[in-house]
């Protein structure tokens, strides 16, 4: 016999072979059971949003709004130190813009026993040409429609508004009164929720 010849060329597809057998039906889906099953984690994730909400608002001592947190600081400070103090916790002096958030803050004070705390307001000096004055938030906006004085304190604070001495504190009865930026006070300081996603301040440590 002679020595093996050389590969040929690839031969052309041959015929389909025949179908086969059916294959037998599927196990049918317990699906009322895994309905269960996702009922049974909604109602165990309701619960732990709760629990976080009752860590935040009772253990953690903070309140909150649709948009921030809020934490009543048990330091005596001057008003330019509890406003640092605020920024380094990640938030800022509280600012009672609007009546909601006034009497939010006003439960909080009652709630800890105190009378009165600084928010973040503050009388801005006018210039040499007389310009600027009035109040404005830590945030560097304006007081404006909202305010919470007194009938005394309403024409002090347009009389005291020529100095950046004068500091802004919020009472227990839910009113503002003027006070010398260098007392020492409490102060509440807010956190935006969207920086933490929903979740707690940088540091709550009081």
């Amino acid at each position: 016999m002679g020595p093996p010849g050389e590969k040929g060329d690839k031969g052309l597809k041959g015929f389909d072979g025949p179908v086969g057998l059916r294959g037998k039906a599927g196990a049918t889906c317990d699906c009322g059971r895994y309905r269960k099953v996702v009922g049974k984690l909604d109602v165990n994730l309701g619960r732990l949003t709760n629990t976080v909400k009752f860590l935040k608002n009772v253990v953690l001592g903070l309140k909150e709004d649709k948009e921030r947190h809020y934490l009543l600081v048990k330091e005596s400070k001057k008003f330019r130190e509890a406003s640092m103090n605020c920024k380094l916790r990640g938030g800022t002096l509280a600012m009672p813009k609007t009546s909601d958030i006034n009497r939010l803050m006003t439960g909080y004070i009652t709630q800890a026993g105190l009378t009165r705390v600084y928010v973040g307001l503050q009388a801005q000096s006018k210039d040499t040409d007389g310009n600027g004055g009035g109040y404005i938030y830590v945030d560097s906006s304006p007081l404006q429609e909202f305010s919470a004085w007194t009938p005394e304190e309403q024409l002090h604070s347009r009389l005291s508004s020529n100095t950046s001495s004068s500091c802004v504190e919020l009472h227990s009865t839910g009113t503002w009164n003027n006070v010398e930026c260098e007392a020492t006070l409490f102060f509440i300081c807010e956190f935006p929720k969207s920086q933490g996603k929903g979740g707690v301040p940088a540091s709550t440590s009081q």
